[in-house]
């Protein structure tokens, strides 16, 4: 009763096995309709959108935007983007053994 007045929201909690890491995932979710493993699809897809975004972060160093303004934040996003397909498309072609990183590097 205590954590119902505290979330005055219904959740469902999906529970889910990824098969390749053998690991078990608990989500919360206030969508009823979806499968849980639709639920569980979206959850994957966005750790990766979260996982390219930390990359970009760490890699492409976006410390600080040139401008506030909303165009602005996103053309330097974007470029960072543009820059992090490059790169892909460079290991790809390349065939090279070396992480985004070290061919980031390389062509600095």
């Amino acid at each position: 009763m205590q954590t119902a007045k505290k979330c005055p929201t219904q959740l469902r909690r999906i529970g889910y096995k990824d098969e390749i890491f053998s690991e078990h995932y608990i989500f919360l979710t206030n969508h009823f309709k979806l499968s849980a493993k639709t639920i569980a699809d979206i959850y994957k897809a966005r750790w990766q959108v979260e996982l390219c975004f930390k990359w970009i972060n760490q890699n492409l160093k976006i410390k600080s935007f040139v401008d506030t303004s909303k165009n602005a934040v996103l053309t330097q996003i974007w470029i960072a983007l543009c820059l992090y397909l490059l790169l892909a498309y460079i290991k790809f072609q390349s065939k090279l053994n070396k992480s985004m990183q070290q061919i980031l590097r390389l062509l600095l």
